[in-house]
Parts: structure tokens; sequence; C-alpha cells
């Protein structure tokens, strides 16, 4: 679109701002390639949700929030669940809608336009990104943890500590090594990595359903006396510690792509995933809360070592922890995996779409994946994990993800008040109720974080705002004239070779 159309310059920008990606017959940039293979199905997409969701965080999550609610963490861990859930119905109902790649990106461009969009890829860039390296350096420890428990050796401090996060460290080597391993699957091909991360999926499911047969055999009623001794405000307060637990559920929706049948396998693996972790977390926690009292979680060893304490108490043996270190090595390698996944499909749908360059939405003709794409990420968060220190970031982390969960519960209204006859293989229930409740729980999480923390999103944010002014807007493939030709069928319609 020219900016002379419409009334002048400023006209013109306004209305490149706003306009919106078809759901059907969008516009491919030029050079571009239009779509991926459509290879996976409902269980291995359904894995993909819970392998980016359940990861270290539930190994140590428990010890944190059982102090603040006492025996009622229970119920906080099902206020958790239900307010991530009522986002992952959201994200149902627009992959029904919407069954193309990039996640919230692409249902922001779709209800809200072209800016809109771009401020929401910032988010989940930041959120992908940030949580690649992050949880990498996570590996670190717990393949020490591991290695020292079975052989009795460790990887040198100077080589597995970032310099800048530890004196004596020169490189982080083990978590390089691990993206450099979930970059090769991620290039051969998205059915290979979605069989590998259903494999790692059902072990870590595994490790976390013999902590619950372990725990329970120490079942004690009596430590649920005083259930609600901590009051209501100890329970939400652990529900917030307990909801970022609970984040990852918004990869499924950065698969659309590659998914077969899109329309009812997206909204089918999401809810699926959500009931399996929420089902795991509160059997966890009940478990843990049974064999002991809440007040012995505060302590010092607990929330170092998290669900291992407890199976070394019961048990008597130092065998559990290195049971539940196995645990967390694997989960974390499915976690990079998936994440690193869910990244390098966003920058191909930007691509795609003209708003960064053509480069990544290059496909690989042999293999079907954006291994442009795979690289960069790579490379880029593993010099984050390699030699930065991250913790700082982890806050900007849970603002991106909280941002997207309320764009997306906010597309659901639009799009049902624009577009009421759009085919919907799944719709929210109680609408508008519960959109509207999603986007209220996300906001009382948000309230909860530092002001730091929203001076250096908004920064982030601005950049990605700036880069769409000067370069973007002037690239997307909905100018007039295009940049590229449009892809006529509807997403999910055909079958990449």
């Amino acid at each position: 679109m020219t900016s002379s159309n419409g009334g002048g310059p400023s006209i013109g920008l306004v209305r490149q701002m706003i306009r919106r990606r078809p759901v059907a017959g969008a516009p491919v940039a030029h050079g571009a390639s239009d779509h991926l293979k459509r290879s996976i199905g409902t269980f291995q997409l359904m894995m993909f949700g819970v392998g980016a969701t359940v990861g270290s965080g539930i190994f140590f999550v428990l010890a944190e929030a059982a102090p603040e609610a006492g025996p009622a963490v229970i119920i906080s861990f099902v206020i958790a669940g239900v307010a991530a859930g009522l986002s992952a119905l959201c994200y149902a109902e627009l992959a029904s809608s919407v069954p193309v790649s990039g996640s919230t990106y692409s249902y922001a461009y779709t209800t809200m336009g072209e800016f809109v969009a771009m401020g929401v890829a910032a988010c989940l860039l930041l959120e992908y990104g940030v949580s690649v390296a992050a949880v990498a350096v996570g590996w670190s420890g717990y393949l020490n943890k591991l290695l020292h428990n079975l052989f009795g050796f460790q990887i040198p401090q100077a080589l597995s500590a970032a310099p800048w996060d530890d004196p004596s460290g020169v490189v982080n080597l083990p978590s390089v090594v691990l993206i450099a391993l979930c970059a090769l699957l991620l290039i051969r091909g998205a059915s290979e990595s979605a069989l590998v991360n259903s494999i790692m999926v059902i072990i870590k499911l595994g490790v976390l359903g013999l902590f619950v047969v372990i725990a329970l055999t120490a079942y004690n009623a009596d430590n649920f006396a005083g259930f609600m001794d901590a009051g209501w405000h100890g329970v939400t307060a652990a529900a917030a510690t307990i909801f970022f637990s609970f984040i990852g559920l918004d990869a499924v929706s950065t698969a659309g792509d590659e998914v077969k049948d899109p329309q009812k396998t997206m909204p089918r693996a999401i809810i699926g995933a959500l009931l399996i972790v929420a089902s795991v977390y509160v059997l966890v926690a009940f478990a843990g809360v049974g064999s002991q009292p809440a007040a012995e979680f505060g302590s010092e060893e607990q929330a170092s070592a998290g669900l291992a304490v407890i199976l070394e108490n019961i048990t008597g043996s130092t065998w559990a922890s290195t049971t539940l270190a196995a645990g967390a090595v694997i989960s974390i390698f499915s976690v990079t995996l998936v994440v690193m996944y869910g990244q390098t499909r966003i920058l191909f749908a930007m691509g795609r779409d003209g708003l960064l360059p053509s480069l990544f939405a290059k496909v690989n003709l042999r293999t079907m994946t954006p291994v442009n794409n795979t690289v960069i990420v790579a490379v880029v968060t593993g010099i984050l994990a390699g030699f930065i220190p991250l913790t700082h970031l982890l806050d900007m982390v849970s603002i991106g993800t909280l941002v997207a969960f309320i764009v997306v519960s906010l597309g659901v209204i639009i799009l049902r008040v624009r577009e009421p006859d759009l085919r919907r293989a799944f719709k929210v229930p109680l609408y508008p109720v519960t959109p509207v409740v999603s986007v209220l729980a996300c906001i009382w999480v948000l309230s909860g974080l530092h002001w730091i923390t929203w001076v250096w999103f908004g920064v982030w944010v601005s950049v990605a705002l700036v880069f769409y002014l000067v370069w973007g807007r002037h690239h997307s493939a909905l100018n007039d004239g295009g940049d590229g030709g449009f892809l006529t069928a509807a997403p999910g319609a055909e079958d990449a070779p």
C-alpha cells in the first residue's frame, strides 16, 4: 500500500498498521515457501504440548509453593491449571479457525492487524528465545548431578558455567551441546523430532508417576490438618508461582502448517495436553503433601533438590535423586527441542508474511524444514546459554507469554464478532465468559511482576515495532501488488510433497 492512498502519508501508514492477514488465500512474500510438510498427528502434537510444559519446574515448584499455601497448595495447582486452561481453550478455538504456523503472532495478524502482530511476535521471540537458552543452562547442572551419581565424576566447572555468571567458567559446554543436538534433530525433520519428543515425554511422565507411587506409600492424612490455615491469600500467591509451570501449551499452535487435518487435530492436542499436564501436577502435589508436612517444604535442602529429597526420606537411598536427575535431564532436552521448534516456525511465518526477510521462510526441499531458521536460532541461543547469565530475563519470558495469552483470548472475541460464520472445529465453551475471565486471570498474574520487568519489556517491544515501521511494512506481502503470489488453497487442504 502506498503512503499516498486515502488522504496522505499518515492515513496510509495507519491503514498499513491495521491491515489483517486473511484466514485463507493469504499472500506469500517474494522468495518465501508457502507451506511445510504435514506429517504430525494428534498424539505427537499432544506430546509437543506436554513436552514444552512439563520441564524442570515441576521437580521444584512444589517446594516453592507449599510453604505459601500449606496443604491447600493442591487447590493452588487447580487454580493455576484452570487459569492456564482458559487460555488453552482460547488457543484451541483459534487454532481450529486459523490453522497456520506462527501461534499468537498469526492469530493477532488475522484479528488485530499487522502492527499488533509485530508486537506480539516480539513477545513470542523473547519468550521462546530466552526460554531455550535459560532451560539449556539448567540442563548442565542436572547432567552433572546425574554423572556424579552414576559414575562419580562431573564436567569441570570451567566447561559447565558461563563466564559472566561464574568467574571460573569459560563456557557452559553442556548447554551448547544440547542446543546443537536439538538443532540437528529439527533439521532432520519435523516428524522425526516429534517421535523423539514423544519418547522423552513418556519417560519423564513415567519418572513423575514413579514419584507419585513411592510418595503415596508414606501417605499420612494428618499432613492435611489445618488445610486452609494460610488463607486464600496464600493459596492465590502459590497459584501465581505455580502458573508458570503450565506455560508451554502454546507451543502446539506453532505447528499449524505441519499438522494433518489441523482444524481438528490442533484443538484436540491442546486440550489433551492440558488435561495430561494438569492431572500429573495435581497428583504430584497430592502425593507430595500427603508424604510430609507442608512446613518441611520450606527447608533449604528441599528448595535445592525438590522432589528428590522426599523420595530419599522415604526410601533412605540416593537412587531416588539419581532417578529424578535423569528425569530432569530428559525433561529439559524435551523442552529445549519443542521450544526451539516453536521459535523457528514463528520466524518462518513472519518471513512468509514479509515482515522478516524471505531468508526466514526458505524450506529445504529434502527435509521440508526451515534450515536457515534452525541454524540462526541455534547460534544465537547457543551463545546466550554458553556465555551469558539469563536469570534476570526470566520475568520477561513470563510477561511475554502472558501478553500473548491475553491477545489470544481477545482474538477469540474479535473473530467471533467479525466472522461469525467462519468454520470452527472447536468453540470455546461459555463464550464470552471464558475469554473474558482468561484475560482477567492473566492480568492478575501480570500484576505481580516487578516494574523494571515492564520497562525492559517495553524497550524490547519498541525495538521490534521500530523495525516494523522502518522495514517490515514496506516488505509486507499484503502490500498492493504484493511481493509475491497468493496461497489460494485454504490452510490444511493440501499435503506438501
